[in-house]
């Protein structure tokens, strides 16, 4: 059973930055497609962020596109989200997620299906 746990999060003021990381086990990470997602408060969960199983292909939402860095590195079994020039609208609960049975080049956008959900961090950003 593949696990994660999210860490990271915390209180920023707008343009700051903050690097979020997920650490993946139970299971080699390198098996799986990994995201983010968040949630705002009142709000459906958005997908933010991918990255397939080779590292090489990444997407990003528009929303965080040009701001958000995702990266992994297999030998720590982790994926991290790095976030710059941060805004009031990026406030929400973040979510690293794992989607199972992907190409080695490939990791669906907003089409992600995850199988296995972390727990969330929460991001705070004031203005």
């Amino acid at each position: 059973q593949l696990q994660l746990m999210e860490s990271g999060g915390g209180a920023v003021q707008a343009g700051g930055s903050l690097r979020l990381s997920c650490a993946v086990s139970g299971d080699p990470g390198s098996k799986y497609c990994l995201g983010w997602f968040r949630q705002a408060p009142g709000a459906e969960r958005e997908w933010v962020s991918g990255i397939s199983r080779s590292g090489s292909n990444t997407a990003y939402s528009d929303s965080v596109k040009g701001r958000f860095t995702i990266s992994r590195d297999d030998t720590e079994n982790a994926v991290y989200l790095q976030m710059d020039r941060l805004k009031p609208e990026d406030t929400a609960m973040y979510y690293c997620a794992a989607q199972r049975g992907q190409a080695w080049d490939y990791c669906p956008d907003s089409s992600m299906r995850p199988n296995y959900w972390g727990q969330g961090t929460q991001v705070t950003v004031s203005s």
